[in-house]
């Protein structure tokens, strides 16, 4: 085979030739493993509905959508077991630059559990909130009230000690934690009617 001379057309069809090689591989390999994905994503988030709200078998009544300050909030009304709600940081101002949380609440306010579902957080610091606010850690959240108080770290005036040397993160989970119960109040009739709240959808799953 005749090799190629070496001047910039041929070079330049060469990168070419290669680059769409390379694209159609990838848009074949995020064709063939998008479902796997979403499939193991929901199921994450299914896992994360039951340990938040106590473990064993949770039946989603009521799913309700809720925009809080431009942020869409899932809301998943499990009946005497309280609600999951699917929550961010509001300000989208950790340190990493984003977090989502599954948080549990009682409907009277009380915080049942939490998952962190994604988090962009330094490796080590940020990370930490999985363990960090849960029964028996530092900054342990389980059983506050979010109808009495809202979660403040103790740096800004409030009583949850904030992860060691990540106080920016710390903030941003409090901050979710606190859209989630806005979340869920506003899914109430009264809520409703006093904040005249729009964008909301609600989807029975029975």
């Amino acid at each position: 085979m005749k090799k190629l001379s070496s001047t910039w057309y041929n070079m330049a069809s060469v990168l070419t030739g290669i680059s769409l090689v390379a694209g159609v591989a990838l848009a074949s390999v995020n064709k063939m493993t998008a479902d796997t994905i979403k499939e193991l994503n929901n199921q994450r988030e299914q896992d994360a509905i039951a340990q938040v709200l106590g473990g064993g078998d949770v039946k989603i009544d009521k799913v309700d959508t809720v925009t809080v300050s431009d942020n869409l909030y899932v809301v998943m009304n499990a009946g005497d077991k309280g609600v999951a709600v699917k929550a961010v940081d509001p300000q989208n101002a950790s340190f990493g630059g984003g977090l989502t949380i599954m948080v549990g609440i009682s409907t009277d306010g009380e915080v049942l559990g939490y998952s962190v579902l994604e988090t962009h957080e330094t490796p080590g610091l940020g990370a930490k909130a999985a363990q960090w606010f849960q029964k028996g850690g530092k900054g342990d959240i389980i059983g506050r009230n979010l109808n009495e108080e809202e979660l403040t770290v103790s740096k800004d005036g409030g009583n949850v000690d904030a992860i060691t040397a990540s106080t920016i993160t710390s903030r941003a989970f409090l901050r979710a934690v606190n859209a989630a119960w806005q979340a869920y109040s506003r899914t109430q009739p009264s809520q409703s009617d006093t904040d005249g709240v729009s964008g909301a959808t609600t989807q029975d799953n029975n």
